[in-house]
């Protein structure tokens, strides 16, 4: 079953990649949890780190972002929040 959950997300993570670098994620992964103390997975960031990427073409537009899942190691947030 996960194995088709995987190719499943295929397409949906090398679009991310395609318009949002990892490099651009991290940050948006601590700057949810800092500001709306949400656990949110780095996946699951990714709206936001694109946000960020246009916020001058978004600049006083009302958005919504759908940031989704806190599948993260204890491990995995320590290397996120260093």
């Amino acid at each position: 079953m996960r194995r088709r959950v995987v190719a499943a997300l295929e397409p949906t993570i090398r679009l991310i990649k395609r318009f949002v670098p990892d490099a651009e994620i991290r940050p948006a992964v601590r700057l949810m949890i800092e500001t709306t103390r949400n656990l949110v997975e780095p996946a699951g960031a990714a709206p936001l780190a694109a946000a960020l990427r246009l916020k001058e073409q978004l600049a006083g537009k009302r958005i919504a972002l759908i940031l989704s899942g806190s599948n993260v190691t204890p491990a995995q947030l320590r290397d996120l929040l260093s």
